[in-house]
C-alpha cells in the first residue's frame, strides 16, 4: 500500500468520525410535560422566571446551578444545570435547556441563552422617528 492510500484512509476515517459526532445531538424540542412523559433527552425552550430564586454557590459546588423556567405551555419548572452559572444569565430573553426529567426536576446538561441585542435601543429609537 502506498503512503497516499494510507493517508486517504485516515482522512476518510476522520471525516466519518467527525460527521457522526456532529450529528449526535438528536434531542427534540418539547415542553416540560412532554419531557416528563418521554423520559428521553429533550430540549425545552422558555422564558427565565426572574421572580423565582436562582441558586449558585461556587464554593459549595461549582457545577450546580438551579433556576426556574417557564416553557411554551406556561408550565414553570425548576431546572438544575450541571455546569457553572453562565455569565449574564439574568439578562437572557430566552433559554433553551437540553436534558431530561428526573424525579420531578428537569436536569440540564447544557443551556443556550438568547441575550438582548446590543442594537435594541437603536432599533427602538429608529422606530420612534
Amino acid at each position: 500500500m502506498k503512503k497516499i492510500h494510507i493517508i486517504a484512509l485516515i482522512a476518510i476515517a476522520g471525516g466519518i468520525t467527525l460527521l457522526s459526532t456532529a450529528t449526535g445531538d438528536f434531542a427534540t424540542y418539547a415542553s416540560f410535560k412532554e419531557a416528563a412523559q418521554s423520559g428521553a433527552l429533550v430540549k425545552v425552550a422558555g422564558q427565565l422566571s426572574k421572580d423565582k430564586p436562582m441558586d449558585y454557590d461556587p464554593q459549595k459546588n461549582p457545577d450546580a446551578f438551579s433556576f426556574y423556567l417557564k416553557d411554551k405551555d406556561g408550565t414553570e419548572q425548576k431546572v438544575i444545570l450541571k455546569k457553572a452559572k453562565p455569565q449574564d444569565f439574568e439578562l437572557s430573553e430566552q433559554v433553551v435547556c437540553t436534558g431530561e426529567m428526573k424525579n420531578g426536576t428537569f436536569v440540564a446538561n447544557d443551556v443556550l441563552m438568547k441575550c438582548p441585542s446590543k442594537y435594541k435601543d437603536e432599533e427602538i429609537y429608529m422606530k420612534k422617528n
